[in-house]
């Protein structure tokens, strides 16, 4: 951690954090809309579910980025708004709905034995993604231990669970496109939900917190 707040160092590290979280922002914009729009019209489950996914952490990296600016470089945490913690319940059911999607749409693919059209463009866009996540996280997590962010931190570590889902996205896509093997896609769906859900009961977990912290507050006023 840098200490004394205010130096050209801890500077320097606030504006690294800024730019890692607009490119997380920007980078997430385009893989939402490239991995929808290649899912709907490939068919591909994983690739829509991969693509969701993307459009959800938009709405936390665009929340953590805001916090950061608010903060300014001598701040080690900001203060959650009402706004913020009723956004972190949204986006808690987000991932919530997005898993019943998966597991609905997944099942009934191996049932039916749906077969997706391979996609060239989803398996281009796992291996970038899988190329830039785990650079991304390493970033995020050394900054965040630098400047002694708890949330840049976690979000870096929310940025490695980003990696998992490009590498399940690359193995169902993968293996469809060069074996045929059409259960990949909705079985890489399903790897997928555990993570979904883990990301889930984290912000309902990080909303409660906050929650019980504005309570205690008011008991103490």
């Amino acid at each position: 951690m840098i200490a004394g707040a205010g130096t050209p160092e801890r500077a320097r590290l606030h504006r690294r954090a800024l730019r890692l979280e607009t490119f997380t922002i920007a980078w997430n914009i385009i893989e939402a809309f490239v991995a929808v729009g290649a899912g709907l019209a490939s068919g591909s489950v994983a690739l829509v579910s991969f693509g969701v996914d993307s459009a959800i952490e938009v709405t936390s990296a665009v929340g953590l980025f805001w916090r950061l600016r608010k903060a300014g470089p001598d701040a080690d945490a900001v203060e959650e708004s009402d706004a913020e913690r009723t956004a972190l319940y949204i986006v808690a059911a987000t991932f919530f709905a997005l898993a019943a999607y998966i597991t609905y749409e997944s099942l009934s693919s191996l049932v039916t034995d749906e077969r997706p059209e391979s996609s060239t463009v989803g398996l281009v866009l796992s291996v970038l993604s899988l190329a830039i996540m785990p650079m991304l996280a390493w970033w995020k997590q050394r900054t965040g231990k630098q400047m002694g962010s708890r949330a840049l931190r976690a979000d870096g570590i929310e940025t490695w669970v980003c990696s998992y889902l490009s590498l399940a996205l690359l193995l169902g896509v993968g293996l469809h496109g060069a074996f045929g093997w059409a259960w990949a896609d909705p079985l890489a769906a399903l790897a997928m939900l555990p993570v979904i859900l883990y990301e889930g009961w984290e912000t309902l977990e990080e909303a409660r917190e906050h929650e019980d912290d504005e309570d205690e507050d008011e008991e103490e006023r």
